[in-house]
Formats: C-alpha cells, sequence, structure tokens
C-alpha cells in the first residue's frame, strides 16, 4: 500500500521542494532589496522618491501621461473649491 489511492508522492515531493526554494530566493531577494534601499539612504537618497520612480519606470509612457493628467485636474478642482472648511471628526 505504498502508492495511496495513486498519488505520485515523489512528484508532489517535487513541487513542494521547488516551491520551498524559490520561497528561499525571494526572502533572499527581499532582503537584499532593503539593504539597496538602506545603502542609497545612508547616502543621502530619500527612498520614497527612489521607490517612486522605480514605479514611474514600470509604466509606459501612456500611463504615465494618464497619471499626470489625473493628478493635474484633481488638484485644479482642489484648488478651484478654495479653503473650504473640512468636516471635523465626530
Amino acid at each position: 500500500m505504498s502508492d495511496v489511492v495513486g498519488i505520485p508522492g515523489n512528484r508532489i515531493r517535487s513541487f513542494v521542494e521547488r516551491i520551498e526554494q524559490i520561497e528561499t530566493e525571494i526572502k533572499e531577494l527581499t532582503e537584499a532589496k532593503k539593504e539597496v534601499f538602506s545603502e542609497a539612504k545612508g547616502e543621502g537618497f530619500d527612498v520614497k522618491i527612489l521607490k517612486e520612480i522605480i514605479k514611474l519606470r514600470k509604466q509606459d509612457q501612456d500611463e504615465r501621461d494618464e497619471h499626470d493628467s489625473l493628478l493635474d485636474v484633481y488638484m485644479r478642482a482642489m484648488d478651484e473649491a478654495g479653503s473650504a472648511p473640512v468636516a471635523e471628526a465626530a
């Protein structure tokens, strides 16, 4: 009764071990990424801005243009609304 209902245990083990290896690699890469950000911060760079640049570089030009246009429209709408009082939390 080594073959439980025809489930290929060795194949399952192979998948599990490969996934575990990938998870280990992801953890190592995440740590490496943190170290690079820490190094940049140590040299005086603003990490939030670096992350924003990375985000923008992932977008194509049309996506960036649309984002910039919407941001401009929203900012103008807020400016035109003036300094209307903001409702305070109860």
